[in-house]
């Protein structure tokens, strides 16, 4: 028998991490002192032993946006559109975070979302460096446990039938799928990638995952995990995510240039990190951001470098 999802998940959050990473979590929540909840940290830079040099990515998760910013236009602009997202500097360590109301975490982990972007991320692997107090842990441990069944609910009505697919070819449809509904700098076969570098986890979180649907929906009368909706509702719900997220990609985009200082500097540092172009910003773009960002799409989808 599989281990529960969420005895994983917690196993995984609270599993040990860099004490410069943690160190840095403590700094983000500090500065929201009325309002932080937990502080998460993922991205690729979890596998990385030296972090010097690394752009280090963490989800400040807030009571409510009007108490992380007062009556600061922030606070419209991350209700509207979360979430969003600064800058930040720790003995001297960079990093972004993003900023999600407890509610909207939990919302964006679920199959309510309107968008892959939380989710697909938080299947992944993450820790969970700070948490105001037992009740905002016990919550963030709760909305990461719902990102890995969205995703393998969501893929399993698009694999292709009649075919015995294990579970890995669940989560690399799913990666691949998420990978389309965004724009992405990241090269082809990235989304693969991401089940090789550790199957085993994939494949432990798999099947917890499937179990959990199971223990949801009602097993099959052949012991198969049901679909959450048709295939033919799957591909149409997939469709409107796709347009959805890359809308979404470049708004926020726009909305970046307005709170991320050196905002399209990063995005340039991002795409030619993960895209292998050489991509420079001229001080003009520099002085106008959001005009400058925006110029530079039209070349990266000619290029490849964003799909």
């Amino acid at each position: 028998m599989p281990d529960s999802l969420l005895s994983l998940v917690t196993a995984e959050l609270t599993a040990p991490a860099d004490p410069r990473a943690a160190a840095m979590a403590g700094a983000i929540a500090a500065q929201y002192p009325h309002a932080s909840r937990a502080v998460l940290f993922y991205g690729s830079c979890l596998r990385e032993k030296n972090l010097d040099g690394l752009m280090l990515d963490f989800y400040l998760i807030v009571s409510d946006y009007r108490a992380a910013y007062g009556k600061s236009w922030l606070a419209t602009a991350n209700r509207l559109l979360p979430p969003n997202v600064f800058p930040f500097e720790h003995n001297g360590l960079i990093a972004k975070y993003a900023v999600l109301s407890e509610a909207d975490f939990a919302r964006l982990n679920s199959p309510a979302a309107d968008n892959v972007s939380v989710w697909a991320r938080f299947a992944q692997p993450a820790r969970l460096l700070w948490a105001a107090d037992d009740l905002a842990r016990q919550r963030a441990m709760a909305a990461v446990a719902d990102a890995t069944p969205t995703l393998l609910g969501m893929t399993m009505p698009m694999l292709v039938p009649g075919v015995d697919h294990g579970v890995s070819d669940i989560w690399k449809t799913g990666f691949t799928l998420t990978y389309g509904a965004e724009l992405r700098a990241e090269r082809k076969g990235r989304s693969l990638s991401i089940v090789d570098v550790d199957p085993d986890r994939y494949e432990r979180f798999g099947q917890a995952a499937l179990a959990e649907i199971a223990r949801r929906r009602g097993m099959g009368a052949e012991g198969q995990v049901p679909n959450v909706m048709s295939p033919a509702q799957a591909a149409a719900c997939w469709r409107r995510l796709q347009r959805r997220g890359k809308f979404l990609s470049v708004i926020r985009l726009a909305k970046a240039s307005f709170t991320y200082a050196g905002g399209i500097d990063y995005l340039a540092w991002k795409i030619n990190r993960h895209a292998g172009t050489a991509i420079e910003i001229r001080p003009w773009q520099r002085r106008w951001p959001l005009i400058g960002a925006l110029t530079l799409l039209p070349r990266l989808f000619r290029g490849g470098a964003i799909r």
